[in-house]
Order: C-alpha cells, then structure tokens, then sequence
C-alpha cells in the first residue's frame, strides 16, 4: 500500500497479487478437493440483443455482467454496451441529474430539465418527476436481476420517452431459502455491503435484499453515501392468477468534486461553473402491487404504484441551495390475447400523475419581475396527468424454415395540460434457425412536464409572466432502423443494425436573462443522427468468450452532446480450474459533454477521446457457497488520463478487494 496526494491509503496491484497468491497457497487443497468444476461461458460486456414481436430491439445486460464489470452504478453498468454513453464525476454515487451521473442511448437524452430517456423499475416510471428527467441512484444495481435498454422509441413497451432503461429486481428461481451476500474495501476508503434473502414455496415467493456504498472519492467532496432497501412478496392463488407487493426506499448524498479548470469559491451560489463544495441529497419510497393472470389464450397483469421523493442540492454552482420534491402515481395495464395460428393482439393503457414543490433562493418572487434575485420561498407545482392507451397486431407466418413476422401498433396520448397526440409503429422480422432479419419504424413523443412550470418559478427573473408553458407541443422523433442477428456457428455470433432518428419540435425556452423577457416554445431546430452497431461473440473453446462491439453517429448537429463518432467496446471472459478472469476495454472518440440547457445548446465543451480498461479476478471458494468466490477488480488498469464530462477527470488506476458468500 502507499498514500495518495490526499493522503489515502492506495492499494498497488504488487500488494494485492501477493496477497491472491497467499489466499491461493493457503485454500488449494481445499479447493481442488470436493469441488465440481462447472464450465459456463460467462458472457461478456451483455448478455443479449433481442427483437421482439414488433421488431423492436433492445440490449439486456443480467446480474453476471453487472458483476464482471464491477459496476457500482447504472452508468457504470451499461459503460460498455453499444449504443450507450454515460457522465459520471466519480466511481461511486451520481451527483444530481445531470452530468453528474447519467445514461444516454444513440446521442438521445441530453436534454435538462426534461430529458427523452426514462428509467423504469419492473416497468414502472422512476425518475426525477418535478423535472421529468432520471436519478440515477434512486436506481440501485443491488436488487437488480436484468437490465433492459430500449434502443430509440417503442411505444410497444412504454410511452412518453424517446429511449427507455428497465432495471427488474430480483426474484427467486429455485424452491427453499436462499441467500447471499457480499463485502469490498478498496481505494479511495470505499466500502461495499450488499446482502439478499430470499424463498419460494409452492403459494408464495419473497424477496430482502439491502445495500450501502461509501467512498471518499479520489477528489476533495467527491464523497458518496448511498442507502437502499427492496422487500417484494408474491403470492401464487392458482395456475393462473397471482399477487405481488413491493417496497423500494432509497436515500443517498453526494458531493459535487467540481470542475478542475476553475477555482473553488464557497460563494452561495455562481459563478455559473462548479466550484466544488455542491452537496446533492436524494432520496425515494415507492410501494407497487401487480395482479397478473396467465393461460393459454390470454396473459396480463394490473400495475399500480406510488412514489414520493427529493433532490436537495445545496451550494450548488448553478443553483445555490435549492429542494426539488416530487410525487407520482400511477397504473399500467397490459393484456396480450393469441388468437387463432399465430395472431397476438396486444393492449393496454399506462397512468401517470406527477406533482412537486420546489424551494430555492429566488422562488418567492412572482414570475415575470425583472432583477428578481434573494426572494427565498417556495412553490407548489400543480398535477400534470397522461393517460396512454395503446394498441398492437401481431401475426406469424409459417414458411418453409422460415418464419414472417410483420406488426403495426399504435400509441395515444391524453394530457390535461397539452393537446392529444398520437405515435404509430410497424415492424416486419423474419427468422430461421440461425438468422433474423428484421426491420422496424416507430414514432416517439416525449410530453413537456413539470418542468415547463417549475423552471419559471425558480427563475422567476428569466421569464416573462405570460411565458406559454401550457402552450407547448411535444418533442417528437421519427426512428428507423434494420439490422441482423445470426448464428454463424455454435460459437460465432454476428449482430448489426443500422438507425436513423429525425427530431423535432423540440421545446425550449428563449434563453436566461434577467428582464424577465423568456418564453417557452418549440422552436429548436430539427435534427438527425444516422448510425450503426456491429457486434461479435466468438466462443474460445469451453472456458473462454470474446466480445467485440463497435458503434458509429452521425449527428447533422455538431455540437450533440455525448454522441462520440466512434465507441468501441471489448470484453473478455474465462475460467482457469477454479479461477475466472474478466477483462474489458472501452474506447471512444472525442465528444460534446455538456448536457444541452433548455434554452439553447449553451455550454457544449468538447472532452478528448480515450481508451481505458479494467480487469477483475475471483477465486472459487466453495464453503463460502455455490456462488462463494473472493475477488479483485482493478479499474483504470493502464492508469490513463480520461474523462467523460470536461474538468471532470475520472479516478487513477484503483482497486477493489472483496468477498462473496452464498447458501
């Protein structure tokens, strides 16, 4: 071990190999007596691509890469999946947001407040409701069993979105009681906790699993505490029908490390660039029921939720100390009916009701006063409400060692504060054994929320009194999109797709001043972003697979944040007897960082491409259990200079030591 510049104990890969091969003298004749070594190609970086029944394609990523990966966030989680760019500030704990700590899919998600990506547990909204945009730690990987991104607009799956992210938790497979849990320290004074419990019997099912993440940070108020809890109880009444009731709370506090290119001042709030004393609290309790019933002919289920949460900042650079309080509640309701040979008809409608408050240092002013600054108070913000029907057709043709798949749906929108709309899709796949084609068209619609009337009570200085929030339309974005899956062999899988997404109408406001003169509208330019991505999965004999993703943009708007020209991906995965090894390497070229304000695309500073790896090590343990292992990762392996976000450089080569135990 040495000190860091702070003067944190560092642990060097020199200590930490002597340290494995200590472990390793110590447990080899336990290990090679009595263990049954099973052979499974752990899939790298993810687990699949999917095209559903309307053509839609999606990426999941499952708890074993989550873990090979070493990820302690969702940003963190899908860092390597094609399609996909993220901000972070540091390794653990998302700062607000915004740059801080968030996920963008094909350059799409940039936007604040609002934002055209949406995070979903088990299908149901969770996010940021005041502002309408994610919180990436009201998200917590713990309970996580899958991870599944939407790649551009589906209004099959979900609506009011241009792209969407479902995390599922966690369930039992296997009768009994179950459990595991898992402990790391490493650099920086991180510490790791996370334990799950967790039976089935023949009427019920039962889930328990809590978590914490601690660190320091590598840099000064880079620090981050994060808490959450998730209980779900189902009950199984017959073959077809059952109950399930779930709990998440979530509460967490980061610090904003700051941009490096400036000074650190301790002024209450400005000047207008992060000065590395902002402080971001966040916290969220959501209670869910689903009824769902399944047979032959007809499967569905009733969702139902409710959420209520924060995101205080205080110091922040922008702004100052200011409380964002959200409620939401909602319901989904799905049914899928086969009827005939072959024909699926989907339907269903989702509810969301989304209402707040905020408090800041200028919100006790009336909206429309010029110089209206040091008014400290607070605002109630009214429901916005959106009920989403929607319709699908499916049907399946049997063909001579094919089969044809061709779809249509489409999506309504009624909203109480803005005029109705609509979203039409279509989709036509056709697969063999070894091959899909497949090709889709979509439109997606993303509501101005909350946000257009919380914005100018904050400001009530930047906006005039008649600034047109009710008058807004929603964003819109046509996606196309065709591509291939196809088995080249056993163990050669190929996978290619290539997309276009037209964006307009979409709404901003006209810019901050301070003569209270700003409007909203949806004036902003129209734009297009044409790209690929290619993928490869190549079994190495029985132990070991290799992955290799590659993703091209190309946006008609220069200045598009987080939309590189070129990301690449590259995993590796293996077993060695009783050890299992998992490398991955990660490659972007330059790109925009900063996320687009409202008003204009203000801010856009570029940060340099990089490339950058990491590595983990586990070392089989079987009276820690069936999944007893202890480990290594090393992040940074090469020790390089990068960032994803300008001034924000990520941590220096770094190391996690843990231990995990199962029963």
């Amino acid at each position: 071990m040495q000190r860091n510049t702070r003067g944190d104990l560092v642990l060097k890969p020199s200590a930490l190999a002597l340290a494995l091969l200590l472990t390793h003298a110590g447990v080899q004749a336990q290990v090679t007596e009595g263990l049954d070594v099973v052979v499974v190609n752990a899939k790298p970086i993810i687990d699949s691509n999917n095209v559903d029944r309307f053509s839609a394609l999606s990426t999941r990523i499952t708890e074993q890469q989550v873990r090979d990966l070493g990820a302690l966030s969702l940003p963190d989680a899908l860092r390597m999946t094609p399609g996909v760019q993220i901000s972070l500030y540091d390794a653990v704990g998302n700062y607000s947001g915004n740059q801080g700590g968030n996920v963008y899919i094909r350059g799409t998600g940039t936007s604040r407040p609002g934002g055209e990506i949406k995070t979903y547990l088990d299908g149901l909204p969770v996010y940021m409701g005041l502002w309408n945009h994610p919180l990436m730690d009201l998200l917590p990987l713990n309970v996580l069993q899958s991870i599944d991104v939407s790649k551009g607009p589906q209004p099959m799956v979900s609506g009011n979105n241009l792209g969407a992210v479902n995390l599922q938790t966690t369930s039992p497979a296997e009768p009994g009681i179950h459990g595991q849990a898992g402990v790391s320290i490493g650099s920086y004074n991180t510490r790791i906790t996370q334990a799950r419990l967790s039976g089935r019997t023949d009427v019920t099912d039962f889930v328990v699993a809590v978590g914490s993440a601690d660190s320091d940070g590598h840099r000064s108020n880079g620090d981050a505490r994060l808490r959450n809890a998730l209980g779900k109880l189902q009950f199984r009444f017959s073959d077809v029908w059952s109950l399930g009731l779930s709990y998440l709370h979530v509460e967490n506090r980061v610090g904003d490390p700051g941009d490096q290119r400036y000074p650190t001042t301790t002024a209450a709030i400005g000047p207008y660039q992060s000065n590395g004393v902002g402080r971001n609290d966040s916290a969220m309790d959501m209670v869910s029921a689903v009824l769902s019933h399944r047979s032959e002919a007809l499967s569905g289920e009733f969702k139902v939720y409710s959420s209520t949460g924060r995101n205080n900042l205080v110091n922040d650079a922008n702004w100052g100390t200011f409380n964002s309080h959200f409620d939401m509640t909602g319901w989904r309701w799905q049914e899928r009916l086969k009827v005939g040979q072959g024909t699926e008809v989907l339907a269903g409608v989702d509810y969301d009701n989304i209402r707040g408050s905020i408090a800041g240092p200028n919100a006790g002013a009336a909206v429309g006063t010029p110089f209206a600054f040091g008014k400290a108070g607070s605002v109630d913000v009214p429901s916005f409400r959106i009920t989403s029907p929607y319709l699908g057709l499916s049907h399946t043709f049997q063909l001579d060692g094919w089969t044809l798949q061709p779809s249509v749906g489409v999506r309504g929108y009624d909203s109480n504060v803005h005029a109705s709309s609509g979203a039409p899709n279509a989709g036509l796949n056709l697969k063999s054994d070894n091959l899909t084609l497949f090709a889709n068209y979509s439109v997606g619609i993303v509501y101005p929320g909350a946000e257009t009337y919380a914005l100018p009570r904050a400001l009530p200085m930047a906006f005039s009194a008649n600034n047109g929030w009710s008058t807004l339309a929603p964003t819109r974005e046509k996606h196309s999109e065709a591509g291939f899956k196809w088995d080249a062999s056993p163990t050669t899988h190929v996978e290619f797709t290539a997309f276009q997404d037209d964006v307009s109408d979409r709404y901003v406001w006209s810019g901050f001043n301070v003569m209270a003169t700003g409007v909203w509208s949806n004036s902003a330019k129209s734009y297009r972003i044409r790209g690929m991505e290619a993928s490869v999965r190549q079994d190495l004999g029985r132990d070991w697979v290799v992955f290799a993703g590659l993703t091209k943009l190309n946006a008609s708007m220069a200045t598009l944040p987080f939309a590189p020209k070129t990301a690449v991906s590259l995993g590796l995965n293996g077993k060695v007897g009783a050890v299992s090894m998992a490398f991955d390497a990660q490659y972007q070229s330059r790109m925009f960082s900063q996320t687009w304000d409202r008003s204009v695309a203000v801010a856009n500073e570029e940060v340099g491409g990089f490339a950058v790896a990491n590595a983990r090590v586990a070392y089989a343990l079987p009276a820690l259990g069936k999944k007893g292992d202890v480990f290594v990762s090393i992040n940074n392996l090469f020790d390089k200079h990068y960032a994803y976000n300008t001034g924000y450089l990520m941590p220096e080569r770094n190391i996690r030591v843990g231990m995990n135990a199962s029963f």
